[in-house]
């Protein structure tokens, strides 16, 4: 069972009929976020691996995986705040038992998405997956 935020996301999905609607929803999801402190962007937060320019940076207080995240692409800061509907707050071992795959699977992203955008979401999570291994 996924993070309730992110229920709430497979929920108004499944009212949107056609993908340019999700796009849009995805889209706004990022554009309501916070953007990233510049001081925040540097290497140690940039994730490889992505077409565009992201930064993930983890926060983990009382035992609970945060993160906020930037990138210079709408649709990516949208995939930005679905990964932290789906993993922020969680406690750090739970952050390794997400199956973000069949997670996101659940809205269609995969078969949705370019090529270069699943990978850059895959290399997401992998630092995602990274960053709660070191501090399990």
């Amino acid at each position: 069972m996924a993070q309730p935020a992110f229920e709430e996301v497979v929920e108004d999905f499944e009212f949107l009929d056609d993908w340019e609607d999700r796009y849009r929803m995805v889209i706004e999801m990022g554009k309501a976020m916070d953007p990233l402190d510049d001081a925040l962007k540097v290497p140690a937060t940039k994730v490889d691996g992505c077409a565009s320019q992201v930064w993930l940076h983890p926060r983990i207080e009382d035992g609970h995986f945060h993160f906020e995240g930037d990138s210079d692409a709408v649709i990516v800061r949208g995939l930005i705040a679905l990964l932290r509907r789906l993993y922020d707050g969680l406690p750090m071992p739970a952050v390794l038992d997400v199956d973000a795959k069949a997670e996101l699977g659940r809205l269609g992203l995969e078969e949705n998405l370019s090529s270069q955008r699943s990978n850059g979401l895959r290399a997401m999570i992998e630092r995602i997956r990274g960053l709660a291994a070191e501090h399990a």
